[in-house]
């Protein structure tokens, strides 16, 4: 079988491409410099901040796995990496002009322009890589062949996604099974022999990956294929039959030298974190600064109709099951729930004041909640906070109910933006509250924020 043309080069791809970004700040960095020429400054000064960057990004861009192997995994899951690893390098050049006081040395169009442009040479150049090694392996070259050893449900099921994914380059050969005839059609490829057939095939058919897709209970079986496959310098992968449970931001990791499968976790770590704690930061700092004379207005308004304070406090639940207080503009008398204590709000109530109900019907009683992204107790975006009264009530009535305090509490979300507010099916929202924990990213959060413009009048169930 003819050698795959740049298998033996996988690593020296990854080291090319560990120096091709930060030449390319540099160059990007040269080109804006041609096309603007700062007047305060010579290219000697500028040069040293663009040969910072430059070295920055060789010890930042590592930490965002953005020259991990990702044969098979999406373009997006690339791109969001990279641009994430970009947001983090310009927050930190920033912070570093501001902090030592050298931020008028520099124009702030170059940094602003160079910054922006690097982070769109970057993305463009990895798709374009990216979007050519998908074609050249769809032309039948640079293929990994894999053989699966298990024909049953979840082996069918690996065959298929991996035909289906073409532009990855994994090309399954057939599949080896104890239990299964041989010649048997299974997803399209044959079953090729049992699973002892592998020590004679491998050197014969040219295989490189052999990806496990047995069940749970089949270990001792798993154990002896591994022994058996030392022999044989292929990569083994092990497809774990972990579908049938509910999963949510899963992934395999480390821990104390221990391989573990997380099957729910935080998306909220690491770099994540960060990029989430800059965007919250910077947006919401220019929100309030857009909105501060409407809250003003807003303020003085409430003061002039009803008796009682202008901002409501009341605890609600976020991050972890941590209780904060959740800022509102008051929409209600002061003695709204005296009798009642805690009342789920109902579509048609009217327990609000007039202007109160005005507030509520077009979300303005949200504003004060900036405050509250700025503390750090709240995100722009992310599930909406519940009272701990309804926490404890709704945690044993709603499925996964609990999952959704895997991230901080938001001022908008996903399940908001597809019209699932106040007194909508609560069960509903939070499977819109889960997928967006399961597939968070900037990009979602920005997409989520420009949803929320358009729903600010238009949801029905606002409250």
């Amino acid at each position: 079988m003819a050698r795959p043309l740049l298998k033996p080069h996988a690593s020296l791809f990854s080291g090319l491409m560990r120096l091709c970004d930060p030449l390319l700040a540099l160059a990007v960095a040269a080109v804006v410099y041609a096309w603007y020429r700062p007047i305060n400054g010579d290219i000697d000064h500028y040069a040293v901040l663009a040969l910072a960057a430059a070295l920055l990004i060789t010890v930042l861009f590592p930490l965002f796995d953005v020259y991990a192997p990702l044969r098979g995994q999406s373009l997006f899951v690339e791109l969001r990496r990279l641009g994430a690893a970009w947001l983090v390098l310009a927050a930190l050049v920033a912070s570093a002009l501001f902090l030592t006081k050298l931020g008028v040395a520099y124009s702030r169009v170059f940094v602003v322009a160079w910054l922006a442009s690097g982070c769109v040479a970057a993305l463009a150049l990895r798709a374009s890589l990216r979007i050519a090694l998908r074609r050249f392996r769809a032309g039948g070259r640079n293929l990994r062949h894999v053989a699966i050893v298990g024909a049953g449900d979840l082996g069918a099921r690996v065959a298929q996604q991996l035909e289906e994914a073409r532009g990855s380059g994994l090309r399954v050969v057939g599949f080896y099974d104890d239990a299964v005839a041989a010649g048997t059609a299974v997803a399209g490829r044959p079953v090729l022999g049992s699973a002892d057939q592998l020590r004679d095939d491998i050197p014969l058919r040219g295989i490189d990956q052999v990806w496990l897709a047995l069940p749970l209970r089949a270990e001792a079986r798993m154990r002896e294929l591994l022994a058996m496959l030392r022999e044989h310098a292929v990569d083994v992968r092990f497809v774990p039959d972990i579908f049938g449970f509910h999963l949510l931001n899963h992934s395999l990791t480390e821990i104390a030298g221990l391989p573990v499968i997380s099957l729910t976790a935080t998306p909220m770590t690491g770099g994540a974190r960060l990029a989430k704690r800059i965007e919250d930061c910077v947006l919401g700092t220019l929100l309030v600064v857009l909105t501060l004379p409407l809250m003003l207005v807003i303020a003085l308004v409430i003061r002039l109709t009803s008796a009682g304070p202008v901002l409501y406090r009341q605890a609600r639940v976020t991050w972890n099951g941590e209780h904060f207080p959740m800022l509102k503009f008051r929409t209600m008398p002061v003695t709204a729930e005296t009798a009642t204590g805690a009342v789920w709000s109902r579509h048609g109530e009217n327990r609000a004041t007039p202007f109160g109900a005005l507030l509520r019907r077009t979300s303005l009683d949200e504003l004060p909640q900036f405050f509250n992204v700025l503390r750090g107790e709240m995100s722009l975006v992310g599930p909406r906070p519940e009272r701990p009264e309804f926490v404890a009530q709704f945690r044993q009535a709603i499925p996964g109910y609990m999952q959704k305090h895997l991230v901080k509490a938001g001022i908008t979300g996903w399940a908001q933006v597809n019209d699932l507010r106040g007194d909508s099916d609560l069960a509903r929202r939070i499977e819109y509250d889960l997928y967006y924990i399961d597939h968070w990213s900037l990009g979602f959060d920005l997409r989520i924020l420009a949803m929320t413009l358009a729903h600010l009048f238009a949801s029905r169930n606002a409250h």
